[in-house]
């Protein structure tokens, strides 16, 4: 497949649609689609469509483009989940979180006897072994139609070639270069010795270029051993890591089934542990089948009110319950997405009482609950749900010399340490803990809303603790308020984790008369910077159609069909 001329020039091009106008209208098309966060990797996708390929090749191809494209997430350093539903046979997530290395402990984020932050998120040690090649490398094995070469040629002639610079990636650059300032591979990578890219400039990534050439040419091998592999572990070595050879190549990919729930007749389909993010969606959307939230009216106190207590409630179960299923034997997964749980949950939840959240308690007293993601279906209604990581914004910031890609901070969502859950939202419990090969625990929400027939919504999020309060909000805007798939991932979002206790909006996501209302049930309300949300892309199909949305909360993003 031959990259096009025009697909390197599409920022200019497509920016407008991208990320402005005022009305919240989707894209339409017919025989397939692709939306992302960058359009250039949304544009590649289709492009994959158009020549034959199904809707995992498009994933594929879109993600190994973000990798290029969209280094703030995209990746081939970091890790994540696939969820596929073909139009026949079974559906299947394709888990190839990160993993913590052979020499991880509980406690390796201890110094002195305590906390470091530091070191648990902006080290070295806070690298995870990487999943995102092998799992695109096993999706495209078991699923794929067109060549894997083929699926890699965008993205090495990105490389190569360069692409210009949107407005939107060279400001978000130059803010990240004075945490890239002690990695000279990262400041050669992204800046001219220093001096930060502008808009418009070429942005080349030669390193990165051969490093995608060689998983061209080996496939998964071309990462997990051989000359990339060595590059790694030279990294760790010479900086206090701990990832070695021996662990990229002991790295395994598990498919494993969906989680299922259902909402209002729909079937939902999403990603089950390590990811807690399907988890804690199931468990919101029962509760939230006790009420009639159409009545309530979209963005009102009461119906924010029930949205962030079933959150509450799901993310303690989090907390209490969820980890690494190798490594956690005893989760309750299937009595915590059940009906029956939801049923007795909703009799604590009081109608003009928040609850209160604390360290020391997971129980409920009566009342009389840096990611990027990517939507494809293709013609014949294969569709895949795919979020993937570095975890932070560019990760660790940390370029592998002579390999060109970011490295991830993963092993920053393994809890802190034992017992160090406090009111701040640092959490101590012991199924998310360290420990050698464990996978941590994860929001990404990846999910399929079907009808009993085929897709009727694709989507997910990016954006850590608030990505399952952004697919319930936009699944319950589509299901439960009839948007469309723009009109949902537009509308404003609040999130609550449990911990810290409160409920965080965007600003000017909540009227003064609201918040006060909410705060009249007992709740804090807090403002969240607008760079602080997650972002959501989707695909939802009506009458026939295939209508997408992209998310206007970051530049560059773009829904595109034939």
């Amino acid at each position: 497949m031959k990259l096009r001329p025009c697909i390197l020039a599409l920022p200019l091009a497509l920016l407008h649609a991208a990320t402005g106008g005022a009305a919240s209208v989707p894209v339409r098309a017919r025989n397939g689609m692709v939306a992302s966060q960058n359009a250039i990797a949304s544009q590649v996708g289709m492009e994959v469509l158009l020549a034959g390929g199904n809707a995992v090749d498009a994933a594929v191809a879109t993600a190994f483009a973000l990798a290029v494209v969209h280094p703030e997430a995209g990746n081939i350093g970091g890790g994540g989940f696939m969820l596929l539903r073909p139009a026949s046979g079974p559906a299947a997530v394709y888990d190839f979180r990160e993993q913590a290395p052979a020499g991880a402990s509980p406690t390796m984020f201890l110094r002195d006897g305590r906390y470091d932050r530091e070191r648990h998120h902006q080290s070295h040690l806070a690298v995870g072994v990487p999943g995102t090649v092998a799992g695109l490398f096993m999706a495209w094995t078991d699923n794929g139609r067109l060549p894997w070469k083929d699926l890699l040629a965008p993205a090495i002639a990105l490389a190569r070639g360069g692409f210009m610079l949107s407005d939107g990636l060279a400001r978000a650059l130059r803010l990240e270069l004075p945490r890239m300032k002690p990695y000279a591979a990262s400041i050669a990578q992204f800046s001219r010795a220093g001096v930060p890219y502008e808009t418009g400039d070429l942005l080349k990534q030669e390193d990165l270029a051969s490093t995608l050439s060689r998983i061209a040419d080996k496939g998964a091998k071309g990462f997990y051993e051989g000359e990339t592999a060595a590059l790694i572990e030279k990294e760790m070595k010479a900086r206090g890591g701990l990832i070695t050879r021996e662990d990229l190549k002991g790295y395994t990919v598990y498919r494993r089934q969906p989680l299922r729930g259902s909402y209002r007749g729909h079937e939902v389909l999403t990603a089950p542990p390590p990811s807690s993010g399907g988890t804690g969606l199931l468990q919101s959307l029962n509760v939230l089948e006790c009420y009639e939230l159409g009545a309530m009216g979209f963005g009102s106190a009461r119906y924010l009110h029930h949205v962030a207590e079933a959150l509450r409630r799901a993310f303690a179960d989090r907390a209490r319950w969820l980890g690494d299923p190798a490594f956690v034997k005893d989760m309750p997964v299937e009595r915590l997405i059940s009906k029956e749980y939801a049923a007795a949950l909703c009799r604590t939840i009081g109608e003009n009482r928040a609850s209160v959240s604390s360290p020391g308690s997971f129980e409920w007293p009566a009342e009389g609950t840096e990611t990027t993601h990517f939507s494809v279906v293709d013609a014949e209604r294969n569709a895949v749900a795919l979020t993937y990581t570095l975890e932070d914004g560019y990760g660790s910031g940390i370029v592998v010399p002579g390999a060109g890609f970011l490295l991830n901070n993963e092993m920053g969502d393994f809890n802190a340490g034992p017992g160090l859950t406090d009111a701040t939202g640092l959490i101590g419990t012991e199924p998310n803990l360290a420990a050698p090969g464990k996978r941590m625990l994860s929001n990404m929400t990846p999910t399929i809303v079907t009808n009993g027939g085929g897709p009727v919504l694709v989507t997910g999020a990016a954006g850590g603790r608030k990505i399952p309060a952004t697919v319930l909000q936009i699944l319950l805007a589509v299901v439960d308020f009839g948007m469309n798939v723009q009109e949902a991932i537009d509308a404003p979002r609040i999130s609550h984790q449990w911990l810290p206790d409160a409920i965080l909006h965007e600003p000017f996501g909540l009227s003064a008369d609201t918040a006060d209302a909410l705060r009249a049930k007992g709740h804090r309300v807090e403002e969240r910077a607008a760079g602080e949300w997650s972002r959501a892309h989707g695909i939802a199909v009506r009458e026939g159609l295939l209508e997408g949305g992209s998310d206007r909360r970051k530049p560059d993003g773009a829904a595109i069909g034939r």
